[in-house]
């Protein structure tokens, strides 16, 4: 059986992750966490006899040693925020000779693995950086999209999330950023834009509805230029289900651009328990879509759309597909790659959607 340690597994994404692969009969599931008690009592809740439970820090400086001993086949690292993480999680995976799979969303982690591509190769194993909504789901919806093109021109995607609020790790992400410049492709130039600002509505598919979306800073803003070559403008905005706390969120990101805040990552337990007092007035529903715009096959001006709908709450479980469908391609031997590489095109939609099964999900394409 092929061993999979889930580090964070009694956690917001570890949990759905360990669900799906604790029904899985090619897989030995390790639940990991520092907590023993929780990892132990989420292993019992589970009911599975290929499942286990553990303490284990991803910090810890003998994680490589335990690995070795715990005899791990691949990694699924869960414990973000991935902002300012190193590498080590990933480096002590190539020292055990195990794979490593993280759900970043962080646009430098996940555009830097490349730098232990050299490591992973020389001991046979395969890193993969961002295995979550993006760019692993946002880059199979772009692929999904692409054979109606000729010639692509721009790419435009966005989240509006529910009303339920993510976890801790969740929002220091993107609080991180909130007000901060950085980079994205805009008609062929590089153009400076700020967490959390340049507003916007923008209409998805019922239940979901109209919705304020803001710029977010994601690594596919760095993937999808080089990825797609031509492409003239990659943007990406999110936003939430509540529009009172998106639009706190994005006054006090204001307060950052300005110089009047120095950041919000300390506000964010805070703001985390305001944003669980706002819940009963925001919406259980979310959404995600991709817009590809550019010329058909026959050289005409064509716009194509794909969106995916999530009631009932189960939005925040989509990131986790990525991971659940990598780790049983590698369990099944249909994934065979080394090297350390970005989420992207490695995974088809069919495949990442298939990891989601159960969920209250609906694809839209227009």
């Amino acid at each position: 059986m092929h061993t999979v340690l889930v580090l964070g597994g009694y956690g917001n994404f570890g949990q759905p992750i360990c669900r799906a692969l604790a029904g899985d009969d090619t897989i030995r599931l390790i639940i990991a966490g520092r907590d023993a008690a929780r990892a132990l009592a989420f292993c019992v809740s589970l009911g599975a006899a290929n499942a286990s439970g553990v303490a284990l820090d991803a910090q810890a400086k003998d994680l490589n040693r335990r690995l070795v001993e715990l005899n791990v086949d691949t990694v699924i690292h869960t414990a973000g925020p991935f902002q300012g993480q190193g590498y080590d999680v990933a480096a002590a995976c190539i020292s055990a000779g195990c794979n490593y799979i993280d759900l970043a969303d962080a646009r430098d982690f996940v555009c830097g693995i490349g730098a232990l591509d050299q490591a992973a190769r020389a001991n046979g194993v395969l890193l993969v950086s961002g295995a979550s909504s993006v760019p692993a789901l946002a880059g199979a919806a772009v692929d999904a999209l692409l054979p109606d093109f000729s010639t692509l021109h721009e790419i435009r995607q966005g989240i509006s999330s529910s009303a339920k609020t993510p976890g801790l790790a969740t929002m220091q992400a993107v609080f991180g950023y909130c007000g901060k410049p950085f980079h994205r492709l805009e008609d062929g130039a590089e153009r400076t834009t700020y967490g959390w600002q340049d507003l916007k509505l923008h209409d998805y598919p019922a239940p979901v509805g109209r919705r304020l979306l803001a710029s977010c800073d994601v690594p596919d803003l760095d993937l999808f230029p080089r990825r797609y070559p031509g492409v003239r403008t990659v943007t990406f905005h999110a936003g939430v289900g509540n529009p009172i706390a998106h639009l706190a969120t994005w006054l006090l990101s204001s307060f950052v651009r300005k110089g009047w805040m120095k950041s919000l990552l300390p506000w964010a337990p805070t703001l985390r328990r305001l944003n669980q007092l706002l819940e009963p007035f925001g919406s259980d529903n979310s959404a995600m879509h991709v817009e590809l715009r550019g010329l058909d096959q026959q050289g005409a001006p064509l716009t194509r759309r794909w969106c995916l709908v999530a009631s009932n709450n189960h939005g925040p479980q989509i990131p986790c597909g990525a991971a659940i469908a990598l780790a049983r391609k590698l369990a099944s031997g249909q994934l065979r790659l080394e090297g350390a590489m970005p989420c992207v095109g490695l995974l088809k939609l069919d495949e990442y959607l298939a990891a989601l099964v159960g969920l209250s999900l609906k694809q839209v394409w227009r």
